[in-house]
């Protein structure tokens, strides 16, 4: 009898914690939707793209940019349009031919509009992407992104790295103060712990010195920069092994949504590049991989990967492997860990990266240079290396919130997809899908991380705790048992061991509490007022 009691005391206090969960859940609800609803439409949001400033087209540079990826040719493009003159010096300025970074988010998508860049995902035969089908054992989950709020064109959008690449540099290279060249940066130039510019090689070989107030690099996760510039704590989590299939009818199970099959021991992706081609990615864990060249991979795509594919894909995924067209890069995470260094900005991939599952790396990137332009708005004199650098310390906090999130994000999602060995890991990963299978505001939230749409770090815990909240309620009812509570309470432990050792690194103060930071206030009001300017123009 006292054993009875003592479970209907567990039982209760249990529903509690859930009722008092459920009221902040839905508080938060409202907050994300107000947020969305104050989201620029596309058209509206356009309305500073035409506004380029007529600068100095001759003489030394304002800003050297090392890189010419997405970062920085977009930064390219908005420093220039405010009338800076720009040197951008980029190792290899042919097409590039990367299995990553296909998938712009629809957040990633406004902020390309916020830089008048649009344009640069038309003419590649890109795909507008609407959200996101979850495949296990048989059944579906769809996640549409909750885009009702915006113009047709807002969506995700998919397409071949290469040739969005390319565009963007053609974009940027079509002002006449932006001077863009291939060469190998090889160091950076410093005088008393001030940089001052880059020596490079140009492409006939020469050695060259380039001065500038300003030198921002971003040239990407190979950078050999970055350790001049932050703390490189670069983890290899997995490999993506990619392959291009083409369908019979160009379509897959769930026409315009990225596919994620939850396939042991991790998942499988699967969206749209162009009209007729999908591009497959396979997640392999660890920092070792079956070998390509001599077709152990070939046999474990066949024999653990494809029987868990859906039927549809499995033929083209079969035909592909043979076809022998087979590609592998390594899945890197290093959290953003600045050493703040006079006239220097590290961006982009080179200063921070996550699991590339949730497709969010652009979308950090396009914001970043959002914060960054605006900060360096104001200014009309960057030769001030002491001020500008005090100026730019709310750089690395400002782009806190946005960027911590989706990568959190990124890393929680990871882990709940490739349970541990035990029951606790494997419970979470089918909460987590029958949490998201539920639909409405059990799926809208977390498709607006996703997304990029509301990326707010309360809202991301508040998700995330649900959902092992879930998984207890699943395992608790109708009656509870000693083996069930045991195993509820290790299923809690789980989700706690997955997000923490996230948000430590992300920094708790500055992604939750950044306004308790005063470099955080004095840029903010700087974006404020560089938000006001594009208003008005």
């Amino acid at each position: 009898m006292e054993l009875n009691m003592m479970e209907q005391y567990i039982l209760g206090g249990f529903i509690a914690l859930v009722f008092g969960l459920i009221l902040l859940y839905i508080f938060l609800e409202k907050s994300s939707k107000c947020s969305v609803k104050e989201a620029p439409r596309g058209a509206s949001a356009r309305k500073s793209s035409e506004n380029v400033v007529v600068g100095r087209k001759d003489g030394p540079p304002d800003v050297v940019i090392v890189g010419a990826g997405v970062a920085g040719s977009a930064l390219a493009y908005s420093l220039a349009k405010d009338g800076r003159i720009v040197q951008v010096i980029e190792r290899d300025l042919s097409q590039p031919d990367r299995i990553v970074g296909e998938l712009l988010q629809p957040g990633g998508y406004l902020k390309l509009v916020e830089l008048g860049m649009e344009e640069c995902v038309d003419g590649i035969d890109s795909q507008q992407v609407y959200g996101y089908a979850l495949y296990k054992e048989g059944r579906y989950a769809k996640l549409t992104y909750p885009l009702q709020q915006f113009s047709s064109d807002v969506s995700g959008r998919s397409f071949h790295h290469g040739r969005f690449i390319q565009r963007l540099r053609e974009k940027a290279a079509s002002l006449p103060n932006v001077r863009m060249e291939q060469g190998t940066v090889t160091s950076l130039i410093e005088e008393k712990g001030t940089v001052k510019g880059v020596r490079y090689k140009n492409r006939d070989g020469q050695d060259i010195k380039s001065y500038a107030p300003l030198t921002i690099v971003c040239d990407g996760c190979f950078s050999n920069l970055r350790k001049n510039l932050c703390i490189p704590q670069v983890n290899i989590v997995s490999h993506f092994v990619g392959m291009v299939l083409n369908l019979e009818n160009g379509k897959l199970p769930h026409p315009n949504h990225g596919h994620v099959i939850l396939a042991n021991p991790s998942p499988v992706l699967f969206y749209p590049v162009s009209s007729t081609e999908v591009r497959c990615l396979v997640d392999v864990p660890g920092q070792k991989m079956p070998s390509i060249s001599n077709g152990d991979m070939a046999q474990y795509l066949k024999t653990k990967v494809a029987p868990q594919l859906p039927s549809e894909l499995h033929d083209a995924f079969i035909n592909q492997i043979e076809k022998g067209d087979i590609r592998s890069m390594p899945n890197r995470s290093m959290p953003a860990s600045p050493l703040p260094t006079p006239g220097a900005v590290l961006l982009g991939d080179a200063f921070n990266m996550r699991h590339p599952l949730t497709g969010g790396g652009m979308t950090v990137a396009l914001s970043d240079v959002v914060v960054l332009r605006d900060l360096l708005r104001p200014i009309e004199d960057l030769g001030n290396a002491a001020a500008l650098t005090k100026h730019l310390e709310s750089f690395y906090t400002l782009r806190k919130p946005v960027a911590s999130t989706i990568n959190t994000l990124a890393g929680a999602l990871y882990k709940v997809f490739c349970p541990a060995p035990d029951q606790a890991s494997r419970e979470m990963r089918e909460a987590c899908f029958d949490y998201l299978s539920l639909g409405g505001m059990y799926s809208q939230g977390p498709i607006l991380l996703l997304s990029g749409l509301n990326p707010r770090p309360m809202s991301l815990v508040a998700h995330f705790f649900a959902v092992a909240i879930y998984g207890v309620g699943r395992l608790l009812l109708p009656y509870p048992s000693p083996n069930r509570l045991l195993l509820g309470v290790r299923l809690l432990l789980s989700a706690y061991g997955i997000i923490f050792p996230i948000v430590k690194s992300e920094g708790v103060r500055q992604m939750f509490f950044p306004i308790t930071i005063p470099a955080y206030n004095r840029g903010a009001s700087v974006v404020m007022k560089s938000a006001m300017f594009d208003m008005m123009t």
